[in-house]
């Protein structure tokens, strides 16, 4: 299944899509596309459902991060090693562990804002999963029994945030806007191997990121069983994996960052595809955000 929230920021209301793409309403049967509603039972309850008695939604409306409450957003870096040899940095011995802001989720089409003075920020195509059941302590040969899906990730980063003014990278990575979440969570029973996903990013119609998830370092499997060694899981937390070579610090012979009005366009195969304008900081927009 392909479940998504739709409509106004705060306002959401659950959906899924059909197979023939088209939106249809769920509220009627779900108040919200929730951690309770993760779980395998859960997600066959909602499966069993006939499509074609939902109601259509009319029109294209906004999209929503497409889970409604998310307790953690963390992600994996330098998971690729192609993107690690264009970031001058050695292949990790272990998963690289940090954390985005809940803060910086948002829709998979909203406006992505540059923080106020940055000059670095960047774009990071990344595959995203999410957790369906309460896990710790979980072995690999089990991990993906715990996911309920996958969602495309945009890690927007602030290098200079990230990399230039000390401590961990979790201040270039959690600014507000700067986790792009969907348009779709996929559910597992329509992704037969996560590590065999094309992922894309283009930058104002130019492709910058092509990669493919098979050249993950550590692989879907590992990374749920490893993270879960330093914390407790629970339904609706977010774990992007790393990203493809492309990003704009690995540019040559100088590095490209994203200016106002630039445009990213990304998706991942099976998941869906993002698209937001950036925008640069003001206390007006804020205001809006």
């Amino acid at each position: 299944m392909k479940l998504v929230r739709f409509g106004n920021p705060g306002a959401e209301k659950p959906g899924l899509v059909d197979d023939q793409g088209r939106l249809r309403d769920l509220s009627d049967v779900v108040a919200d596309i929730t951690p309770n509603n993760l779980s395998r039972s859960a997600l066959e309850k909602i499966k069993a459902l006939s499509p074609s008695k939902l109601p259509l939604v009319a029109g294209e409306p906004r999209l929503g991060v497409p889970i409604a409450v998310v307790g953690k957003f963390i992600a994996i870096g330098l998971n690729y090693a192609d993107h690690a040899a264009e970031a001058n940095l050695p292949l990790p011995s272990e998963p690289i562990v940090f954390q985005k802001a809940i803060t910086s989720l948002s829709g998979p089409n909203d406006p992505v804002v540059t923080p106020k003075g940055s000059k670095k920020s960047d774009w990071e195509v990344e595959l995203g999963i999410v957790i369906g059941t309460r896990v710790s302590y979980v072995e690999c040969a089990d991990a993906l029994a715990h996911v309920a899906g996958y969602c495309v990730v945009n890690d927007v980063s602030e290098r200079e945030y990230q990399l230039e003014r000390g401590g961990t990278w979790d201040k270039g990575k959690g600014c507000d806007s700067f986790g792009p979440v969907g348009p779709w969570l996929v559910t597992t029973d329509e992704i037969s191997d996560p590590q065999a996903l094309d992922l894309w990013l283009d930058v104002n119609g130019q492709r910058m990121q092509q990669g493919n998830t098979r050249t993950m370092i550590f692989g879907c499997a590992e990374i749920v069983s490893y993270v879960s060694r330093f914390m407790t899981l629970l339904p609706g937390d977010i774990i992007a994996t790393g990203t493809p070579p492309g990003v704009g610090m690995g540019k040559k012979p100088d590095p490209v960052y994203l200016k106002p009005g630039d445009v990213m366009t990304l998706g991942i195969e099976g998941l869906g595809s993002q698209r937001q304008q950036v925008r640069e900081w003001s206390a007006a927009l804020e205001r809006q955000l």
